[in-house]
């Protein structure tokens, strides 16, 4: 959801709900990291006052460092460590970039999608990949006015891309997406959030899709990994000095770009031949 929509405040009583139901809760604040400084204020916990003390709910806050996508690329890692510890739910909170925040799919099993009223163009937070990634929508902040125009928008939306997969609200191999109302400071409609949250879990479980969504998961890592390492091998085989007269070269139209890639690939080969 984008910034201003109650993210850490829905997080916060999403997690004392959860420990009402004695499930210990694990939960992942990614903050924006600056461009020009590479520091990172890391205080979405101040809204979490809640729960911030509760031996059951672990909280960990990570900058992006310049990751796209809404995540740290530490994101993963740090779930799955919470997932070992023993936490019976992982919340995960996205920096809050809007429209390009999607690599949440990739890391969570249940996406919720928040937006609120009043924001101007309503709907725009949830174009451009957002709405298709949703598996639960959450309109926050309904005690303001305009929240049945969003709800409506929503729903419409919701209905034009259902007819679009040829899904049927009878069909038990698709999920029908919720669209749920909060105010998330007075603690109203949490209840039916987690339930959604629940019933989606049991969906996953029922039709298998936990697993295809697991092995999905995992390729994506196996494959960020792998352009790292390239990196990190390309640094090693390649001086500085050199890659920065290919990138000249490119600029200045002389090499391809594809040339050069092909060039460096060598590079690393040989370097990995030789070492």
């Amino acid at each position: 959801g984008p910034p201003g929509s109650g993210k850490s405040t829905l997080v916060s009583k999403l997690a004392l709900e959860y420990r009402e139901r004695d499930m210990r809760v694990g939960i992942i604040a990614v903050d924006p990291t600056s461009p020009f400084t590479g520091g990172a204020i890391l205080g979405d916990r101040i809204r979490m006052s809640e729960v911030v003390l509760d031996p059951g709910v672990f909280i960990r806050s990570l900058s992006t460092r310049g990751a796209l996508g809404g995540l740290s690329r530490a994101t993963f890692d740090a779930a799955m460590i919470l997932d070992a510890y023993g936490c019976d739910v992982v919340m995960i909170e996205t920096v809050g970039a809007g429209q390009s925040e999607v690599d949440i799919v990739r890391v969570a099993h249940t996406t919720a999608v928040i937006n609120v009223p009043g924001s101007g163009d309503d709907i725009q937070a949830i174009k451009a990949g957002i709405l298709e990634i949703g598996d639960v929508f959450i309109v926050n902040k309904a005690d303001r006015p305009g929240v049945e125009r969003i709800v409506g928008e929503l729903e419409a939306m919701l209905s034009l891309d259902k007819d679009w997969r040829h899904a049927d609200d009878d069909d038990d191999e698709h999920w029908t997406r919720p669209i749920l109302v909060t105010v998330a400071r007075d603690g109203d409609g949490i209840g039916e959030v987690v339930s959604s949250f629940e019933s989606h879990r049991e969906f996953m479980d029922r039709t298998g899709s936990r697993k295809v969504v697991e092995e999905q998961r995992f390729e994506s890592i196996i494959r960020e990994m792998l352009g790292d390492l390239i990196i990190d091998l390309m640094e090693r085989a390649v001086p500085r000095e050199e890659l920065e007269a290919m990138v000249a070269d490119v600029a200045a139209r002389k090499i391809d770009k594809m040339d050069a890639v092909e060039r460096l690939m060598d590079r690393i080969m040989d370097q990995r031949g030789t070492g």
